[in-house]
């Protein structure tokens, strides 16, 4: 029997995707969408507060196409926290011309490929546990994709030993480090939660960077032989100063 990888394991994930009800948004009066505005701003600033705290984080992007408006990404240490702030969200005024578009729920994950150090658990190293439970980046851009590991014939990643599966990951990770400064990459399993098996967030200053780096990651072995990847949502950041004149009519 092929032998699993111990995963280490964070902050629960939600990527919450919602469209704006425009033509209800236009109607209504501009007392009613200040009250709206005015209640995603405290709400924002409630999870702030939470960040602040280092009990969980989240970000706010603007999506680009006709997938959804918005992308909600939430970390928080339980699902019962996750599920409180769609409850509040959907209970607000803004959650009045909000539509449910997509979502994603996961968990921050890292895999223990490499044996322990030393006997030092790398679980306990405060590194891994900053990137378990990690502040999400304010960057001007998000890319979000899921995907699967695929299983079919002689292609069939649950079927190779864990020492050959580690070695092609590692040639992979190698890929990533070139774009160090440029990404920021945040790993969630979703293996039993959701319909894919891994979530991937990536960060950049510059769009740019997530087409080179997922097309220069093709050709690795581990995604040209063993990738299925979900559709790819793209986003520019949003802060909350500036919630007011993105919906302004």
């Amino acid at each position: 029997m092929v032998e699993a990888v111990e995963t280490m394991d964070g902050w629960c994930s939600l990527h919450d995707f919602r469209s704006i009800d425009w033509t209800a948004w236009k109607l209504a009066s501009e007392m009613e969408r200040e009250e709206a505005i005015h209640s995603l701003e405290k709400l924002m600033s409630k999870w702030e507060k939470v960040e602040e705290e280092k009990n969980g984080s989240q970000v706010l992007y603007k999506i680009v196409g006709q997938k959804a408006d918005f992308m909600f990404m939430f970390l928080r240490p339980t699902m019962n926290e996750l599920n409180d702030i769609e409850t509040e969200l959907n209970k607000s005024k803004m959650g009045e011309f909000l539509i449910p578009a997509h979502s994603y729920v996961s968990i921050i994950e890292l895999a223990k490929y490499r044996p322990a150090k030393d006997g030092v658990d790398p679980e306990t190293l405060p590194e891994t546990q900053a990137r378990l439970k990690p502040i999400l980046p304010k960057w001007e851009h998000i890319c979000f994709y899921p995907m699967d590991r695929r299983r079919e014939g002689e292609e069939n990643w649950y079927t190779l030993e864990k020492d050959v599966r580690g070695k092609l990951l590692y040639e992979h990770s190698k890929t990533g480090r070139k774009y160090a400064g440029k990404i920021k990459q945040f790993i969630t399993g979703s293996i039993g939660l959701d319909d894919w098996e891994w979530g991937v967030t990536l960060f950049a200053h510059e769009p740019l960077e997530f087409k080179n780096i997922v097309y220069e990651m093709r050709f690795d072995e581990v995604s040209s032989r063993y990738g299925e990847f979900g559709e790819f949502f793209i986003g520019n950041y949003l802060p909350k100063e500036e919630i007011a004149s993105y919906l302004k009519v």
